[in-house]
């Protein structure tokens, strides 16, 4: 067995050498023949332009100071932003939007029974970090959006405070109802944690940070590490963005001095409860004073105290008051102009505004942002000339909800409607491997970059290393005798292995919410990606005072050479787009990807209707979970109905049509790009990019999805209880992870229609392409 194992791993090896080494001279997707070799030239020499020394000094410089929304750094760092822009002689300007932004006027957190204890809510200074102590400037700890209010409960600990906790919490008889809940960071995005908490009943929620999860448990902590120490404090916001993203006061409108606001009173994107977040030093004296059961097994975590669930008899009081100001925000907005086709556009961004030092996050995707703009400046020096205008954005109050990229999108929205090809996003970057994540009509562009860009450490692309550790991965998670995986029907794991041995490239993540991408994919439907380094450098200092210059040159990127790595990469992409003859998207893997979608919808259909049936069938037979307290009688809960059958002949219908017009359009690219072809004349590009421009368009509707119409994109969205996650073809699958059968029945005609008018675009486009190229 263990040869046949070698074998396979030989066999591993060169497929996946041959899959990176048969593409360098490869013709570049979109390109006519001819063209490629001369753009390769330009992007060598861009990526010869970044440097790590350069980023470190954009560094120290940046993340000197605090720099939130409202602060004389924030303002200092965007005017220092458009010095550098306009030093490198690119056109910019600062783009001022006014947006409501809370700070704290008061914050308590206090044990009041059956001891007292009160929390101290705040970073102290560590010795030998130099940014640490400058108090006066920093945000204090708290969560944006949080509504004011000020309670005294019983506690009751809800693990990660997502659903799936409260439906265990049920079934052991303990409600949260008037209670105050405590939560730790974790498994969703923090803004669900206090929505599922009201949604049950509670009346406030603490947010504390597990050194199970970020902290010592992971590895030392800072400054001996890089992990949480004891007082570290995640700050955040709460706004449910899965709502919308923005000015809380001004949905679907940029927030200028002139624009119409919505009262407090009826914004629905605030917490419903009063929520603070606290360090794990804070919350073990809470934890330790809970009775009542002890908590699972797996909502056990590190504080070093035996986890209980509560309620009682620990009873705290909680109050925060916030201060409701409007305060200015600065983009920072820079444009080369296109030579053939200016009124195509590609939009880099990453924010400049950080909770409070920000060197990671965001310094870190900032400074490689600089570092491609300084890049594409001298290339304009030797001559270069991109055909499409290139526009780089410095987002400001991106930490409280996207604010500025979303009001600059909404402000802009009719303009970019009709020009945007691509949005690329960045935000933190470290040490490691290369995320992509985007829009899956870029997904084959985006890994043919990927194979041009060299590991700064192991030597190789990094496409080629992302590979080998996808493969590192399955194989971990595969059966090591893979002779009896043969002999039997394959494990997932299995499948994932044979598919990164043979698929010629890797697939990418949708994208959900959670950065700058949100407002360009989500509400206009524009193509986008996001990108960044990370994997290598472990971290527990987000959105703390700890998250700073000191930090980030001791645990992170400490030599600057992946930030480089994010410049060449995302500068590379930006000048092969700006560049390329026909829009190089691809629609074979969007197509494969809505299938792989459509399969999921089918087997969580599926798993809920075994789920019920299977819990009836325990209720039938008297076998059900006992309440936690002994006292109380046990219930059997009802017997629920099970699951209906969806016709999902509509969307099966819909993926034959988008298959098929996929791979017209592919042979229609491949033959009109072909060696020896002519080029095809300019007016007629134009137009056939034109229609390409729409094809992201296509897979959205004004009218949006259930329930929240700022989110239009029917492929991807943010889950309205994940957050960030995202959630595939969310309209169906929500409808069916919450019961709602009529509504799925619906949504599922209503998203097979988005995907045959897809279909149909780019059969318009294959025409067009194929007579152009006669």
């Amino acid at each position: 067995m263990r040869h046949f194992t070698w074998m396979a791993g030989l066999l591993l090896t060169s497929v996946a050498l041959a899959a990176e080494s048969a593409r360098p001279g490869d013709p570049l997707i979109g390109y006519f023949d001819g063209d490629s070799q001369t753009e390769r030239q330009w992007e060598e020499k861009f990526r010869a332009v970044p440097g790590p020394a350069n980023l470190r000094a954009y560094m120290q410089r940046l993340s000197a100071r605090p720099h939130h929304v409202g602060s004389p750094y924030d303002k200092d760092n965007a005017e220092w932003i458009l010095s550098k822009f306009k030093e490198w002689g690119l056109d910019a300007h600062i783009e001022e939007f006014e947006v409501l932004f809370p700070t704290p006027k008061v914050r308590a957190v206090e044990l009041v029974a059956p001891t007292h204890f009160t929390a101290k809510l705040e970073e102290p200074t560590v010795q030998g970090d130099p940014t640490s102590n400058q108090h006066d400037e920093q945000l204090p700890t708290y969560n944006a959006y949080s509504v004011d209010g000020e309670v005294t409960a019983p506690l009751v600990y809800v693990n990660y405070g997502i659903p799936d906790d409260y439906e265990q919490l049920e079934r052991l008889g303990i409600s949260v109802k008037g209670a105050i809940v405590m939560a730790r960071y974790g498994a969703s995005w923090r803004g669900i944690k206090p929505k599922v908490a009201a949604e049950h009943g509670a009346v406030g929620c603490l947010i504390f940070s597990d050194p199970r999860d970020d902290g010592y448990s992971q590895g030392e902590t800072f400054p001996e590490g890089a992990w949480r120490p004891p007082d570290g404090v995640q700050r955040g916001s709460l706004m449910d963005m899965p709502l919308y993203t923005g000015d809380p006061l001004t949905p679907g409108l940029g927030a200028t001095k002139e624009a119409k606001r919505l009262d407090l009173k009826d914004v629905k994107v605030f917490a419903k409860i009063p929520t603070l977040p606290i360090s794990y030093a804070d919350a073990r004296p809470l934890l330790a004073a809970l009775g009542g059961p002890i908590a699972p097994e797996s909502w056990r975590g590190g504080v070093g105290i035996t986890y209980r669930l509560g309620p009682g008899p620990a009873k705290v009081h909680l109050k925060a008051i916030f201060n409701w100001d409007i305060k200015p925000i600065y983009d920072v907005i820079a444009r080369i102009p296109g030579s053939d086709f200016p009124d195509e556009w590609i939009i880099r961004g990453n924010h400049h505004d950080a909770w409070v030092n920000g060197a990671e996050d965001p310094v870190s995707g900032q400074v490689a942002l600089l570092e491609e703009a300084r890049g594409l400046a001298e290339l304009l020096r030797q001559g270069w000339k991109p055909r499409r205008t290139i526009i780089y954005c410095a987002w400001d109050g991106e930490e409280e909800g996207l604010l500025g990229s979303t009001e600059w999108a909404e402000e802009h929205a009719d303009e970019l409607g009709s020009k945007a090809v691509v949005y690329i996003n960045s935000d933190s970057n470290g040490r490691g491997y290369l995320e992509l994540a985007g829009s899956h009509t870029l997904e084959k562009f985006v890994n043919e970059v990927a194979r041009d860009i060299r590991d700064p450490e192991k030597k190789i692309s990094v496409w080629r290393r992302l590979q080998l550790k996808r493969i590192a991965d399955a194989r971990e998670a595969a059966p090591s005798d893979l002779s009896t995986v043969i002999a039997t029907h394959p494990s997932a794991a299995q499948d994932k292995l044979e598919e990164l041995r043979t698929r010629p490239d890797l697939r990418i993540d949708a994208l959900g919410s959670g950065s700058d991408y949100t407002p360009f994919i989500q509400h206009l439907g524009i193509a986008s990606l996001s990108l960044g380094y990370s994997g290598e450098d472990g971290g527990g200092i987000y959105h703390s005072i700890y998250d700073d210059f000191y930090w980030y040159t001791h645990f992170s990127d400490t030599d600057f050479v992946y930030g480089r790595a994010l410049s060449q990469t995302i500068g590379t992409a930006v000048v092969r787009l700006a560049d390329s003859d026909v829009l190089p998207y691809d629609f074979t893997a969007l197509a494969e990807a809505v299938r792989k979608y459509v399969d999921e919808l089918r087997q969580l259909l599926k798993d809920k209707q075994d789920q019920i049936r299977e819990r009836n069938r325990e209720t039938e037979e008297g076998v059900f979970t006992a309440t936690a307290d002994p006292k109380k009688t046990s219930v059997p809960p009802p017997i629920e109905p099970v699951p209906p059958y969806l016709n999902f002949s509509p969307l099966d219908n819909a993926l034959v049509k988008i298959a098929s017009s996929a791979q017209r359009y592919q042979r229609a690219l491949e033959h009109a790009t072909a060696a020896g072809h002519p080029a095809i004349a300019l007016d007629s590009l134009r137009a056939l990019n034109r229609e390409l421009i729409e094809s992201e368009r296509k897979l959205t509707r004004p009218e949006g999805l259930p329930g929240r119409p700022w989110y239009r994109h029917e492929i991807y969205a943010p889950g309205l209880y994940t957050g960030y996650g995202v959630k595939t073809l969310p309209a169906v699958r929500e409808a069916i992870e919450l019961k709602h059968w009529e509504e799925a029945d619906k949504e599922i005609g209503v998203v097979a229609q988005v995907i045959e008018d897809e279909a149909s675009l780019i059969n318009s486009a294959s025409s067009d392409l194929e007579r152009a190229a006669q």
